[in-house]
């Protein structure tokens, strides 16, 4: 359980740091026009939340939204906790973590933006004829104890008869910004990357991906959209208007190619080539990483918790009815 309470730790931290004044302010701002939107990180594999953005759909909404990137998901927790933001962008795991400290006004997930894990796995060498049995004893670049990305990688592992922590020399240690650049000049054999760094290293020769953790771990609740409840109390007709504007994006991003959503999110990733950012959203396409509608079921959460568990992150079996609302999402659907 380190994960967690090392996350629990820094929230707290991060909280203790946090202007007071934050902290208690009022939340009952009736219907408000302008939200104040928490990304854990810059990514392709959010495009469908760029899209609505640059696509105008919170503004046919009525709604301004001011989009920071928090960097973590322990930053990103102590924005909304705090009141730093209105609605963020992030890991469901995080609002258990955040429930089984005895929050008071819970994190609720309600629109669900990515339904599978968002990394693969990069090698140094190519393989002709991959298969998970290759990554025995070699030297593997892990992610961050208790996040996703590692849980998940763990999961998909195990699944495929390997012990991340006796079949394989795993490595931790390494921030998750300087991964990448540990993978390549470090001695790694494998790492698990998101997009568009996997695209970019196979690109410029530096790495071979190899498969998908997202298409071998199943549909997970990785990224989904969650406010206080308070704030849904309060403001139910913004938190539908925000729904209905990423459920707009999801049906614009699956209807369009890759080149066109690659061509509408590019303002968000300007070092980045566009036929990079293009062969990201296609990878993400093809895995079914991004969500086709904002409803978060009950079979991902429970799929959630199981990986959370065989990991030994999972603090207490929270129902799904505990922490998630579909009801905003089915309404929007069912308009």
């Amino acid at each position: 359980m380190r994960g967690l309470r090392g996350f629990v730790t820094v929230v707290c931290s991060l909280l203790l740091a946090a202007v007071l004044g934050a902290c208690s302010s009022d939340n009952s701002q009736d219907e408000k026009s302008s939200i104040k939107l928490a990304e854990v990180t810059r990514s392709i594999f959010y495009a469908p939340q760029y899209v609505a953005l640059e696509n105008g759909f919170f503004e046919e909404e009525g709604l301004s939204v001011d989009l920071t990137t928090t960097w973590g998901g322990d930053k990103t927790m102590t924005s909304l906790v705090s009141g730093s933001s209105d609605i963020a962008l992030v890991g469901s795991e995080t609002s258990i973590y955040v429930h089984s400290q005895g929050a008071n006004d819970p994190v609720i997930n309600f629109a669900q933006l990515t339904q599978k894990d968002g990394t693969f796995l990069v090698s140094k060498k190519a393989h002709d004829n991959f298969s998970w049995d290759d990554l025995r004893d070699s030297n593997f670049l892990g992610q961050r104890k208790g996040g996703m990305p590692q849980m998940v990688g763990e999961f998909v592992l195990k699944q495929n008869g390997i012990d991340p922590h006796q079949d394989l020399n795993l490595s931790q240690n390494v921030d998750f910004g300087n991964i990448p650049g540990a993978f390549q000049s470090g001695d790694y054999e494998y790492v698990q990357l998101f997009e568009p760094t996997a695209s970019k290293f196979e690109k410029q020769g530096v790495g071979h991906v190899l498969a998908s953790f997202g298409e071998a771990s199943g549909k997970v609740p990785y990224t989904v959209f969650m406010a206080k409840q308070s704030f849904l109390n309060d403001n139910p007709e913004t938190a539908e208007k925000f729904t209905r504007a990423i459920f707009k994006a999801q049906k614009w991003v699956e209807n369009h190619s890759s080149e066109e959503v690659a061509e509408v999110i590019q303002p968000y990733f300007e070092d980045t080539d566009s036929d990079i950012i293009a062969d990201s959203v296609e990878r993400y396409k093809d895995s079914g990483a991004y969500a086709l509608n904002p409803v978060l079921d009950r079979e991902e959460w429970n799929n959630l918790k199981d990986i959370m568990d065989e990991a030994g992150e999972l603090p207490e079996d929270i129902k799904h009815d505990t922490l998630v609302n579909t009801e905003i999402a089915e309404k929007i659907m069912n308009e």
